[in-house]
């Protein structure tokens, strides 16, 4: 046996130790779209810092996930952290998991012209087809499924397009605003698919593939960086309707925003599709807080925090850390 193998095995077998006493019951069964919350740096005692780019560098344990989760966070990070004092120092990156992938993991990035670690303890995506490029280029080994999502349409308060459904974005009369399909997997991987499984696929893109630009001209916007873009656009009367994951539907009601949500039916908000998928990089400085972490997301409370959210819980069987595929 390889010596990096038995590395894999012996981390699996702790995170099954970890998991095993974390959760019993499952072991046995732009700024002002809110980019300023994109890098969050997470105290003792609650206090939260922002931009604090270098702490991608020195912190306790370096996470960047997909960025549709940056309203759990601050609840999340805060219980895991009671739990796990020593852990003091906690760095989250909440943005689109292929820029994560593609400009800060495979290639050096820069945030606010601060170079930017690249070697995170752990790394989330809404597709496993990160991970297994990670897995190509022998960064990352093994993954768990620790939440779910789907599809929904955002629109103004009080809805004045009346609009019903998904069938709705092939109308005329509507501008639209949706994530980009370069970098945000909600569109790349989901969005997209609904669209072309509803026959709209050309008549809303036109066929296009850029980022924070007019997918066609006066009539569908492909967001710069973040799906969060597409409430703020709403609220100024720039879009009438996009896609967004129904968490961010939630959250917005939440703070008592000027729009709402319009359902999606099932097959086509992708309910059965939607996995967040977790791993830890072997670069990472951080190995064992990784799979503590890990096995955190596992416990009943970790996944009623989600739920409470709107995101799925994860099945006791998806929690488990396995190979990537």
């Amino acid at each position: 046996m390889s010596q990096s193998k038995a590395h894999r095995i012996v981390l699996r077998h702790a995170f099954a130790f970890l998991a095993m006493l974390a959760v019993p019951a499952l072991a046995v069964a732009a700024e002002d779209a809110g980019q300023s919350h994109d890098y969050r740096t997470f105290l003792e005692g609650g206090k939260i810092e922002y931009g604090q780019i270098g702490d991608s560098y020195t912190a306790d344990l370096v996470m960047y996930l997909a960025g549709n989760q940056f309203m759990v966070m601050e609840e999340l990070i805060q219980d895991f952290q009671k739990k796990n004092p020593d852990i003091e120092r906690i760095y989250v990156e909440t943005i689109p998991p292929g820029q994560i992938l593609k400009g800060q993991i495979l290639k050096q990035g820069q945030i606010a012209n601060t170079d930017t670690a690249r070697n995170p303890d752990l790394y989330a995506s809404v597709n496993l087809g990160h991970l297994k490029t990670l897995k190509k280029a022998g960064l990352m080994h093994d993954y768990m499924v620790y939440t779910h999502n789907k599809l929904e349409l955002m629109v103004a308060k009080g809805n004045p397009k009346n609009i019903e459904g998904p069938r709705d974005l092939g109308r005329d009369d509507l501008v639209q605003s949706h994530p980009n399909p370069l970098t945000e997997g909600i569109f790349k991987f989901y969005g997209s698919q609904m669209l072309k499984e509803l026959g709209l696929y050309d008549t809303v893109t036109g066929g296009a593939e850029c980022k924070g630009c007019w997918a066609v001209e006066g009539k569908t916007w492909f967001t710069e960086r973040h799906h969060r873009e597409t409430p703020h656009r709403i609220e100024n009367g720039e879009a009438d309707v996009g896609i967004v994951w129904t968490t961010e539907v939630r959250h917005a009601l939440a703070e008592g925003r000027s729009v709402e949500g319009v359902t999606i039916p099932a097959p086509f908000n992708m309910a059965d599709k939607v996995n967040y998928a977790l791993g830890a990089l072997s670069s990472g400085r951080n190995a064992y807080n990784a799979l503590r972490y890990m096995a955190y997301l596992g416990t009943p409370e970790a996944q009623a925090i989600y739920a409470s959210y709107g995101f799925g819980e994860a099945t006791p069987e998806e929690l488990v850390l396995k190979p990537i595929p």
